[in-house]
């Protein structure tokens, strides 16, 4: 599709705001049913904590839902849309990264984590390292997820704001209460059932997205046209930090749009992380054999990449025929407007959203929009209940022993919802945030918490000390977040974990008595 690509003065422009059609709700409303139909069915069989945790009795395509149901979240999609928008190609690392942990997690980690016979990755931690090992851990985890849990709710309050006209206070509660539903009806083995059919609708919906942005920008070539052409105002580019057409293919069409320090220490991020995750751990847990959750992270291993691609195209092509409400505001300063043929949209985080409402048939915008706010449920769902797992079996187990079944369940639930409350009070806090370096903290945060801890107890026990262990662990974390908060160079997860591995091993006593017994 070609565009005029001359910018000339002209009357300041209005944001033309695409309300949904009843068509689009209608398809929401159906898709959002569906998956709350499927979860209940399946959680009807939950009858204590350990099958509404574990499941254990999960086959492949059960895991691989699970797996594909916490992952693909608000961050895999709308972040990475968002992120595309604004820098290309880059975005696509996100998922790739992703990808690649969920291969390790079930090819390398897998067979160690089930012949443990643990049920949570602290409990390993604290057979070889002592209960004060757990518990800086179980914090330093908690944090780290809850942050994705945060984000999850700012994707589903935004999407539920737009769609509906609701304040951004009472969307995000509405996102919270139906994460709430998801867990709450059967835990890790409602989110793998639900996950598999959400995998057919997210696969149905991505592919869709792609096959349609391919064809109407006429293949890549398309796509870099498109950007090149919204970038021949001087403005514009100016407020972008482009300075000619090679840094705008550099930024676009590169990889390592951001540095190759930046995306690839973003890469080691997702990784790491998700090897870190209580959450992904549980899918592995849930399978019936280690090979059933080989094969489960391997279909997840592999579509994730594919939406995550589709993302890509899709935000790419909304900058090529897009600007943000902050961009307009500077072209009018200016005294520039924009050629027929480019819309606007409030802000990156919008591009995916608006895509389906502005370019697809309205019945097929609506299954889009309910498999993307379903995506995000079921993320948000798959980390509340990993946050709870820690919190009933790691915390509160060490301040009260001998809890009774049905009372963790109970315990489980309740931490489910106070998790997810304030999950809403922060979300609301962290409105402007951007939801994929949301999503890049939060897994860093997570590998630097366990990732060294966990695989020495599996792989290299009785080597090191537990105080050196429960030392460790905060510095890295410290480290961490102290050099985000001064922007070093490259990522912050690197200085997280390079520091955090020099305390473990400068000096790697031997133990000499086993911690006390679990």
């Amino acid at each position: 599709m070609k565009k005029s690509s001359t910018f000339a003065a002209a009357k300041p422009m209005t944001i033309d705001i695409t309300m949904i059609s009843s068509i689009h709700i209608l398809g929401v409303l159906l898709t959002v049913g569906l998956l709350l139909l499927v979860s209940w069915w399946s959680g009807r069989r939950v009858n204590d904590a350990s099958s509404f945790i574990t499941g254990g009795t999960s086959g492949t395509w059960l895991v691989g839902g699970a797996l594909l149901g916490t992952m693909a979240g608000g961050q895999s999609t709308i972040g990475t849309a968002q992120l595309a928008f604004c820098y290309g190609l880059s975005a696509w690392w996100f998922t790739l990264g992703a990808a690649i942990g969920s291969l390790l997690l079930g090819y390398v980690y897998a067979g160690p984590l089930r012949r443990s016979g643990c049920t949570t990755l602290l409990e390993a931690v604290r057979r070889e390292y002592g209960r004060k090992a757990e518990t800086v851990g179980s914090v330093l985890c908690m944090v780290g997820i809850f942050i994705s849990i945060v984000s999850q709710v700012l994707s589903s309050g935004a999407m539920i704001s737009s769609f509906f006209g609701m304040p951004m206070l009472w969307a995000s509660v509405v996102g919270a209460v139906l994460i709430m539903l998801f867990v709450l009806s059967g835990g890790i083995r409602s989110a793998g059932v639900s996950g598999i059919v959400k995998l057919v609708l997210l696969y149905f919906s991505s592919l869709a997205a792609g096959v349609i942005v391919w064809h109407m920008a006429d293949g890549f070539t398309g796509l870099r046209e498109g950007v090149d052409a919204v970038y021949q105002s001087p403005v514009l580019s100016q407020v972008n930090g482009l300075t000619d057409v090679e840094s705008i293919h550099q930024r676009y069409g590169s990889l390592v749009a951001r540095g190759a320090m930046k995306d690839l220490g973003g890469c080691l991020s997702l990784i790491l992380g998700v090897v870190s995750t209580q959450t992904y751990a549980q899918c592995i847990w849930s399978a019936a054999t280690t090979t059933h959750a080989r094969r489960g992270a391997l279909i997840c291993g592999i579509c994730l990449p594919v939406i995550g691609a589709a993302c890509t195209m899709v935000g790419i092509y909304m900058r090529g025929h897009y600007v943000t409400a902050a961009e307009l505001s500077a072209l009018q300063q200016a005294g520039e407007t924009l050629p027929a043929g480019i819309g606007v949209i409030e802000n990156a985080a919008q591009a995916f959203p608006a895509f389906i409402l502005r370019h697809l048939p309205a019945w097929l915008g609506g299954i889009m929009l309910g498999t993307l706010l379903i995506n995000i449920l079921g993320c948000g769902s798959g980390l509340s209940l990993g946050v709870a797992t820690i919190l009933v079996r790691d915390v509160y187990s060490n301040l009260s022993r001998g809890v009774a079944r049905w009372s963790q369940l109970l315990q489980m639930r309740l931490s489910i919802v106070g998790v997810l409350v304030l999950a809403v009070a922060v979300a609301l806090l962290c409105n402007n945030s951007f939801i994929n370096d949301l999503g890049f903290l939060s897994l860093g945060l997570r590998a630097v918490s366990i990732l060294f801890p966990l695989s020495f107890a599996l792989w290299l026990p009785g080597r090191f000390a537990a105080r050196r262990i429960l030392l460790a662990m905060p510095i890295g974390v410290v480290a961490m977040l102290v050099a985000k908060l001064l922007a070093l160079p490259g990522d912050a997860v690197y200085y997280g974990l390079v520091i955090e591995l020099l305390v473990i091993i400068l000096h790697p006593e031997s133990r000499k008595s086993q911690p006390s017994a679990p």
